[in-house]
């Protein structure tokens, strides 16, 4: 199976992930910092005493007393309160009846005519991973069978096991690789399962804690990136070599296939099962988050392998599968005839033959409004979602050995189309089509005979009949048209009061699509409240350039987009600064920290969640190296000013007169080290401004580790914004 370098799993939970809220999966991570380990760089220092950076140094030890003990005191100030509200435990019996449904839609991978799932519910509350057959799965009662039940293992071991999903070895899937992260951090523990005996396998593979990632060649080997001992892990905390790993060997005897630099977000190592059946060896160094070389690595008839072949590719361009032989790559940079945004294709033969890419074609070229969402290979047909001006709709394309052709598919078009599970071997896909209103649809699409069935679908959770989504476009400071959806009440007035969330994100190409939030239509909108979908600059919503219209210095744009939907909503009289409130996590939570810092005048509520706000450290904290390429340096003179000038933690007045903001991060979370929301609160504390503040001891990147963590932060956030943005009574 080719494995897709997927670089935004690197950084951060997605929008959905923090406000409907599913978990999230994503991989990698590292352990938390101690006070030995933080670099004592870039201490620009606050100039009133008493409240310098160098005071706040102690909020970086993830489990130092002094740092859980101000943390504990905050949990308790903030609990107290907005548990105290008889809506909370309204909206988290509301929260939780959704999230622990069975009416959920078990979403699948299909693989030797079965389908896998993982699945949370009140009776699995850290979750079941279990397997049916597809004519069982799409009957109204489908019978599954459990391979691996995660909260009878985490009593079994005494762990706060998280499921952080397996890598089967093909064509029979027995043998697998079970990720499982401590209290759902990013770092993951790899132990060898066999699914057909529901056990581990005794003396099998087996990792410690770490990123990185392993996959199978054969039965008996493994390429694996992990933390191999000191000196194999990037700046960023990601590995920095890839070995092969041999059944019955220690990892100590593994033999190392290539390596990155230092300075490298990371080096990944990945097996390629091509159409015609061969296995290949490939790595991917990342030398920065957007800049990546591919070498391909021939395996030699004795065993050994030969040293890697640099695929002459553009530096910001993606690899997306491989079809009759083709290889698909995504330009984020114009190259040859090919502009930026283009999918094309070339032969992997003929570079296997000479080290060259000679004749490169086109399979998808979007124009300005239009940008590919994602991507799947079935063994049959190419898959791709497209959207245009925000809206997808679903095509299939095929290779005839000279050039690409595409068709529509029939779909729903009026919301988010997405390629779901595809497996390269197998002409099975599921797509997915929802809208802000619609509940998500899964349907089984046949590749080769071309028969869509529908499979599962998520029940009304909320009366969309009374609602309505528009979608708008505000101008930015620039010119710029930002396109936003607003979700209301059919029936509202426009007179100002009402209570309106402005979510936005706005970074590493991660676009925001119309999507079905169970969650927010139930607990938000049916309650009256509006709902705003922000596509700003910096997502993937128009393509590579939408992206880098914010990247660096230019980071302002982003800022000044949210700012021109903001307006452009208080300008409509659908709401006003006392009504307004705004959401973000991760990048989004910077969004919040720059949102409140700039116009405080603005909002009336802030929900910063899993923030990144201090900007001149960021990259000294945990992975967050990784995104310089992103953010920019700030040890260099001019993206240093910059960053110093957005940075919410430096620029916290204590003249200025903020909303109460409510921070969210999580103390297990490896990624977005929790010092950054720590430390924007005790200045503000310093300072004597009002705010909230929940970390939740668990939950890694997405601050929730299980369904009812999951209900109580939903629950907080949305007592917290009633109580701030209510009508007043």
């Amino acid at each position: 199976m080719l494995t897709i370098n997927n670089k935004k799993a690197l950084f951060l939970v997605s929008a959905i992930a923090l406000s409907a809220c599913t978990p999230a999966t994503d991989n990698n991570a590292t352990s938390e910092t101690t006070m030995t380990q933080i670099p004592q760089t870039n201490m620009l220092e606050y100039n009133t005493p008493g409240q310098t950076d160098a005071d706040h140094l102690y909020l970086e030890d993830v489990l130092g007393d002094k740092a859980l003990a101000e943390v504990k005191d905050w949990n308790t100030r903030t609990l107290d309160k907005l548990m105290a509200d008889p809506l909370f435990t309204q909206l988290q019996s509301e929260a939780l009846s959704i999230l622990q449904s069975k009416d959920k839609i078990p979403y699948v991978s299909y693989r030797a005519g079965e389908v896998f799932n993982f699945w949370q519910d009140a009776e699995h509350v850290r979750g079941i991973w279990r397997k049916s057959s597809l004519e069982s799965y799409l009957s109204a009662n489908t019978q599954w069978q459990t391979i691996l039940d995660i909260d009878a293992l985490a009593a079994a071991e005494e762990k706060n096991w998280v499921y952080k999903g397996v890598d089967c070895l093909a064509p029979d899937y027995v043998r697998c690789m079970v990720n499982l992260s401590d209290g759902g951090k990013d770092a993951v523990v790899r132990r060898e399962f066999n699914t057909s005996t529901g056990k581990f396998i005794d003396k099998g593979f087996v990792t410690a804690e770490s990123k990185g990632g392993m996959t199978w060649l054969n039965e008996n080997t493994m390429v694996v990136g992990v933390d191999f001992g000191q000196g194999t892990m990037t700046d960023s905390g990601y590995p920095m070599i890839a070995k092969l790993w041999q059944r019955g060997t220690s990892m100590d005897s593994a033999t190392e296939i290539g390596r990155g630099e230092q300075t490298d977000v990371g080096y990944w190592a990945s097996v390629w099962e091509l159409s015609d059946g061969r296995h290949e060896i490939f790595t991917t160094r990342a030398i920065t988050f957007y800049d990546s070389e591919t070498y391909w690595f021939a395996q030699n008839p004795d065993g050994t392998i030969a040293p890697g072949k640099k695929l002459p590719l553009p530096l910001q361009s993606s690899i997306s599968g491989e079809f009759k032989g083709q290889i698909i790559v995504k330009l984020a940079e114009d190259w040859r005839d090919f502009a930026s945004g283009t999918l094309v294709s070339f032969a992997i033969d003929d570079f296997m033959a000479d080290g060259k890419i000679e004749n490169v074609n086109l399979v998808y070229q979007p124009d300005e409004k239009s940008s590919i969402e994602n991507i799947g290979t079935t063994k049959s047909k190419v898959l791709l979602s497209i959207y245009r001006d925000v809206t997808g709709a679903a095509y299939e394309f095929d290779f005839n050995g000279e050039q690409w052709t595409s068709k529509k598919l029939d779909f729903p078009v009026n919301g988010s189309v997405s390629i779901g599970s595809t497996n390269e071997k197998e002409d099975i896909a599921f797509i997915s089509s929802e809208s802000f209103l619609t509940p998500d649809t899964l349907y089984v699409y046949n590749t080769q005979t071309g028969e869509k069935t529908k499979a599962k679908s998520l029940p009304n959770w909320f009366d969309a009949s009374t609602m309505v989504s528009e979608q708008f476009f505000a101008t930015s400071t620039d010119g710029t048209k930002v396109p936003y959806f607003v979700v209301r009440q059919k029936d509202i007035k426009f007179d100002g009061t009402n209570p309106t969330l402005l979510y936005g994100y706005g970074g590493f190409e991660v676009s925001l699509n119309p999507t079905y939030s169970a969650t927010r239509g139930k607990l938000w909108v049916e309650r009256g409240g509006v709902f705003v979908l922000s596509n700003i600059r910096g997502g993937g919503e128009y393509g590579p350039k939408w992206h880098q219209a914010g990247l660096k210095t230019k980071r302002q744009n982003i800022y000044d987009d949210f700012i021109a939907v903001a307006e452009d909503l208080i300008a409509k009289n659908v709401t006003s600064p006392q009504h307004l409130g705004i959401e973000g996590g991760s990048n989004g939570g910077l969004l919040m920290g720059v949102m409140y810092t700039q116009r405080p005048d603005l909002f009336n509520a802030v929900v910063c969640a899993v923030p990144l706000l201090d900007m001149m450290r960021y990259h000294t904290l945990l992975a967050g190296a990784s995104w310089m390429g992103e953010y920019g340096d700030p040890d260099d003179a001019i993206e240093g000013a910059f960053l110093r000038s957005i940075s919410p933690y430096h620029n916290i007045d204590p003249e200025a007169n903020y909303p109460e903001v409510f921070f969210i991060t999580s103390t297990k979370d490896d990624r977005v080290h929790p010092a950054h929301a720590r430390k924007a609160a005790k200045r503000m504390e310093d300072q004597g401004h009002a705010f909230l503040y929940y970390e939740n001891i668990d939950g890694g990147h997405s601050a929730a580790a299980n369904l009812k963590e999951t209900a109580k932060r939903l629950a907080l956030q949305h007592t917290y914004l009633f109580e701030k943005l209510q009508r007043s009574k």
